[in-house]
Formats: C-alpha cells, structure tokens, sequence
C-alpha cells in the first residue's frame, strides 16, 4: 500500500487553499496520507491540515527560518522526511513554491519529477499536459525510490471535512541545511480580493485595455463580483499590471466557475491556463480573436463602454 507524503504549502498562518486538491489527488492514488507542515511554529496550520478528509496524520517540523520557505532550506528537509519515513509518494500543490523546491526534491532523490498531473490511473500512472495542454501525455513512473510529483489543482476538487481531526506529531528531522542561500525580504501586494488561483470568479484583462490607469475598470468589476484579478501576458510584459496576476502557461493556471477575458485576443499559452475554467465570457472588438472559439459567451464591442455596461448590472 502506498504512503504519501503532501508538503503543506502555507503563508501567514494559513495553509494553502490548493493542499485539499492535492489530498484528493492523493486519495485517489490510495494509501496512508501523511501532511507535512514545515514552519517557525507549524500548530495553527497544522490543525487546519489535520481537518483535511483524507489525512491520516500530520507532521509538524519547527524550524526557525521555515516560514520563509526557501527551496534550499526547504528541499533537504523533504528528502531527509521521505527516507526516514518510508514514503513511496512525495506530491506538492503546482504553486509557484511548489514548482521551486520540489525538483530540488527530485534531484537530491535521484528521481525524475511529474509535473502537473491531471489525472491519477494508479499508483505509479498519471496523465499531464503538454504542448500548452493541446495533448495529454500519460506519464508510467518507476515506483522505486520515491515518486515526486506536483498537482495541477485545476484539474481536481477540494477535499471535504474530516469527520474527526486526524492526529498532529511534532517531528525533528536530520537535515544539512545550506548557507548559500538566505531569505532577504518577501514583497507582496497585500489585497482583500480573492486569491487568484483559488477564486470562483476571475476577471482578467488584456493589452487592449492600454494602460495600467485603465485596468481600474477591471478591478471594479472585480469588487463588483467578489472575484480575483487576472492578466494576459501581453499585459503583463507591458507593465500595466505584476506578474503575479499572469494568467497562463508561463503563468498561473486556474479553473474558476466564471472567468471573463477582456480585451484579450487568446493566444495559444494564454488559453493553457483557462481551460477548465467552467464558464468562459469574452469582450473583445474584433469578433476573428481566437478567444471566442473557446468561450460559452462572447461580446464583441469596444470594452470601455462593454464593461461599465456589465458591471452596473452585475
């Protein structure tokens, strides 16, 4: 039988929203699933973890400087969990952490990484995506020494309530941690709107849109519907936004109920990040943009007055 290892991704005392999704993918794998949380002081976010169904137990690993959740620091201590333990599976959310230290876990494991599974067909079989998801590749992995995966959580649904709490056990595990690398500063844009990868709404804009000053039409709709904000890349590369709003294949990957695409043409690596999004609305002048060939609704039209229009009867 199988014995997972989930990395419980967090931040500001809150574990990631995506850790159910990859507890779902986990039970489907099959097995006893184990969620490590590695932190300053790991209790509060491992209680949530441990509300998780699914979850058999959590670990917690206190260490001072695990908070800032530097790959270096980070990825030998996975290691070093995953062979004292026994784990035939280690599995991360698809985050932009996620994709940071779990290659090194790879390496250090002498493993080849999957990334962004999909889809679980057994133990060791998966699909991914590749060419910007336009083909599902199905990946057979050796079971032996570990498998190391990361989760897309688009492709999968949020674990419920656990019945019971499962039981939370602080570890300590024997790890060289390096010194070449050190946390400085984390800069964040602080935002009371919803979390882009985790919103049931998502509305995005395009380079249509002209300038960073008239991407506030985009946040009020946005505030209006109680959704999280998105860019195309074309935006992004022309400065009116940060690139922690990209949405995309070089960006993030999402599947809310309701994304509307605004003033955005389609491209191939932008629709890769879309593609299980429920229900899809396009504004858009020019009714030939690739967009409208995957949207359920389309509006073509100059999106200054489109939008206004939208939000005054959203």
């Amino acid at each position: 039988m199988s014995k997972i290892l989930v990395i419980g991704q967090h931040a500001d005392g809150k574990l990631n929203s995506g850790i159910a999704k990859v507890v779902n993918a986990a039970k489907a794998i099959g097995g006893d699933i184990h969620v490590a949380i590695f932190a300053n002081d790991g209790a509060a976010v491992a209680a949530q973890a441990a509300a998780l169904d699914g979850v058999a137990k959590v670990l917690v690993v206190d260490r001072a400087g695990n908070d800032d959740y530097v790959a270096s620091a980070i990825a030998p201590q996975i290691v070093a969990l995953t062979q004292s333990g026994g784990y035939s599976h280690v599995l991360a959310a698809g985050t932009t952490s996620g994709k940071d230290f779990l290659p090194r876990v790879a390496a250090k494991l002498g493993v080849q990484q999957v990334s962004d599974v999909m889809a679980v067909h057994s133990a060791t079989s998966f699909d991914r995506p590749i060419y910007a998801g336009n083909a599902i590749l199905t990946v057979e992995a050796p079971a032996a020494p570990a498998i190391v995966a990361t989760i897309r959580l688009a492709s999968f649904q949020a674990t419920g309530a656990a019945a019971a709490a499962a039981p939370v056990e602080k570890i300590s595990v024997d790890a060289a941690i390096p010194t070449h690398t050190r946390f400085v500063k984390l800069e964040a844009q602080k935002s009371e709107r919803p979390e882009l990868q985790s919103a049931n709404r998502v509305v995005s804009g395009g380079r249509a849109l002209g300038s960073s000053e008239n991407f506030s039409i985009i946040y009020s709709l946005a505030d209006k519907l109680k959704a999280g904000v998105g860019a195309s890349r074309a935006a992004v590369d022309s400065g009116y936004v940060p690139n922690d709003m990209q949405v995309g294949q070089t960006g993030k990957i999402i599947a809310p109920e309701l994304y509307f695409a605004i003033g955005i043409s389609g491209a191939i690596q932008h629709l890769a990040g879309i593609k299980d999004a429920r229900t899809i609305v396009a504004i858009n002048k020019d009714p030939e943009a690739p967009i409208f060939e995957v949207a359920d609704y389309g509006l073509v039209g100059d999106l200054f007055q489109l939008v206004p229009e939208l939000e005054a009867k959203a």
